[in-house]
């Protein structure tokens, strides 16, 4: 079974771009982190702050197993630390067409600098902390992904085009069957 699976640093239009992609595909969309929140219920903020980051990767892990086992083939949008796992990244590899939505640290801080409900990003220089997560990330991404989108500083319906376009030339038809 394939699924679109979109994966790139927060803030950039994992879940904006994923939910447009979905109706263009005809496919279901999934935020792998909204599901997260409904099993543990409550916020990742508040998972994170009573429980720390590795027992949040942990059930991340088992979250991202049970989506991509899903019967029917999505388009999934994931956290962005979810390819710090190196299980995580064979699930994801393995699970469809993965999609680097690409995006340079500045770009990213100006789109979140206001943003509080990102735990990383609660520190004092969250632009040093975007560009550290990016150096720390890019090679990740990029292990997995079978397409790499520059996202940029480009408007919602840009990148969903961009991606959209990439897709199709990757083997995926809009609104048809698609490879399963």
């Amino acid at each position: 079974m394939q699924h679109i699976i979109l994966i790139g640093l927060q803030g950039y239009g994992k879940t904006s771009a994923g939910q447009r992609l979905a109706r263009r595909f005809c496919l279901p969309f999934v935020d792998a982190d909204q599901v997260f929140e409904a099993q543990a219920g409550q916020s990742i903020t508040s998972y994170f702050a009573q429980h720390g980051e590795a027992a949040f990767r942990a059930q991340e892990t088992a979250t991202l197993r049970n989506i991509l086992a899903a019967q029917e083939p999505c388009v999934l949008s994931t956290g962005g630390g979810a390819v710090l796992r190196a299980e995580n990244r064979a699930l994801l590899k393995a699970g469809g067409t993965v999609v680097y939505l690409l995006a340079q640290p500045n770009a990213i801080y100006q789109r979140l600098r206001n943003d509080t409900q990102r735990p990383l990003l609660q520190v004092a220089d969250p632009r040093a902390k975007i560009k550290a997560l990016f150096e720390e990330r890019d090679a990740l991404y990029r292990e997995i992904a079978h397409l790499v989108v520059e996202t940029g500083t480009n408007s919602l319906s840009t990148q969903v085009r961009k991606i959209a376009e990439a897709l199709e030339q990757a083997g995926w038809a809009v609104g048809a069957e698609n490879p399963v």
